[in-house]
């Protein structure tokens, strides 16, 4: 049998199945912009869609068996249930039909300098980070991103060069699919462990993806994680970014203002440049010192990442800023991990506000089960918290874990079961020099949109 990569020197029609989607989207348009005649179906309109009709590619609606007609490669996202009737289609034809991850390990072989970015925590503001610096650079890369990246009013790009950034997900082992050239370690934490189990078994397969880089792997060496997956690997360059003056990328002189960190970035005892971050947290230093790593190693000069990590104010649902509202300013947060929300709430502490309003929607019954005591730990940083039902996503509540569980282990936060009594509740008691962040990689960010509309109506 042929192998994804032998298939595509050899076929020009791809159809993808739910096209509009944000892993899908970037890659239909840099196999587009490769030559290949690319058709998609979805089920819903959105931005994603109307950017690549523009390309001239169509979209069917809604999902019918007839539309993989023609097709001689089909692609589909993890998304679609098991009777999608294209899907079903597919698998009966006899067209070669892949989960979008191999495809996007295909793509990552088609550049010469495909930087993949793993770790369980800050993937997608790295990435946006990377691709800022390399297009304000000129490095004009094609890009694949978890996230919005205002730059470019997307979550992806197609370049001219053989640079490509990308988000790695670790997620049911499907960064295993690429072929990182440069590969990024940002952290490894417990996440996943109804897929992994154990941590041993996390560690080994980011170990295996170290194993698959071709040329450099760029490291957080301050994390004791990361560095056991290295551990013993010889075959590789390795470049290190982290706290301490041993890494090959480190900050000295970190001050803060309002929760925005200013430092100068140093390496072998020299200061290179300073930086003054638009974005807060102290997280978020040692995610700048990975960008500007992978930066150099695909040969950008560090003072040229200087002016695109100011000017980077974040991506889509990472501390996004959507708006005040009778003085209450509203910050969405994709955060839904307790170590993500530990440094989203201690940032947006560090803010000057009155007080600071969790809104959380736990995901999946077995995080929120697992990691019950750390989450109810971190929520309490927050001045109010306020949550939803458990999203359980593509799990069934086998654990009987509820969010009341959660709630009584948080004094004085309360839950509701939908968005609308959430928004109605925070607009009735959220005050001017508040500040209200809705957290989780959920659709909680609905809630924020209904909050808006009640605001609204009401002025």
């Amino acid at each position: 049998m042929k192998t994804i990569d032998e298939l595509l020197k050899q076929i020009k029609r791809i159809h993808f199945i739910g096209i509009g989607g944000s892993g899908m989207c970037p890659l239909a348009e840099i196999m587009h912009a490769e030559g290949y005649e690319v058709t998609g179906s979805d089920v819903n309109e959105s931005e994603p869609l109307s950017r690549i009709r523009k390309l001239g590619i169509p979209v069917s609606m809604p999902q019918r068996a007839e539309n993989i007609e023609g097709a001689e490669m089909i692609v589909y996202t993890a998304a679609l249930l098991p009777d999608n009737p294209e899907l079903v289609a597919a698998k009966a034809s006899g067209i070669p039909t892949y989960e979008r991850s191999k495809l996007f390990g295909a793509i990552t072989r088609i550049y010469d300098n495909a930087v993949c970015i793993s770790g369980t925590h800050g993937k997608t503001t790295v990435t946006s980070m990377l691709t800022q610096i390399m297009i304000e650079a000129g490095a004009d890369p094609s890009a694949v991103i978890g996230g919005r990246l205002p730059l470019i009013q997307s979550n992806g790009r197609v370049g001219k060069t053989q640079n490509l950034v990308c988000e790695a997900c670790e997620f049911v082992d499907t960064f295993l699919d690429l072929s990182p050239d440069v590969a990024v370690i940002l952290n490894i934490d417990e996440d996943h462990m109804d897929y992994f189990k154990t941590m041993d078994n996390l560690i080994a397969s980011f170990r295996k993806f170290c194993n698959l880089t071709t040329k450099t792997l760029v490291i957080n060496k301050s994390d004791p994680e990361v560095l056991k997956a290295v551990e013993g690997i010889s075959d590789k360059r390795i470049v290190t970014f982290g706290n301490t003056s041993d890494c090959d990328f480190y900050p000295e002189n970190v001050t803060f203002e309002r929760g925005y960190a200013r430092f100068d970035v140093c390496s072998g005892g020299k200061k290179l440049t300073e930086v003054s971050l638009s974005i807060p947290g102290e997280h978020n230093v040692l995610n700048t010192l990975a960008a500007i790593a992978a930066a150099w190693v695909s040969g950008i000069d560090v003072s040229e990442c200087k002016a695109p990590v100011e000017h980077f104010g974040g991506a889509g649902r990472r501390f996004e800023n959507l708006g005040v509202y009778n003085g209450i300013t509203v910050v969405d947060d994709y955060a839904h991990h307790p170590a993500e929300l530990e440094v989203t709430l201690n940032a947006a502490k560090e803010m000057g506000f009155n007080r600071v309003w969790a809104v959380f929607q736990p995901f999946t019954y077995t995080r929120t089960y697992n990691l019950m005591d750390d989450f109810a730990r971190v929520l309490k940083i927050a001045d109010r918290v306020v949550m939803t039902e458990i999203m359980g996503s593509r799990e069934v509540n086998t654990l009987g874990v509820y969010t009341s569980q959660l709630a009584e282990k948080i004094p004085g936060s309360v839950w509701f079961n939908t968005f609308d009594e959430v928004a109605r509740y925070i607009v009735d008691n959220a005050e001017n020099g508040d500040l209200v962040l809705t957290l989780g990689c959920g659709d909680i960010y609905k809630a924020a949109k209904i909050m808006k509309d009640l605001w609204e109506s009401e002025e």
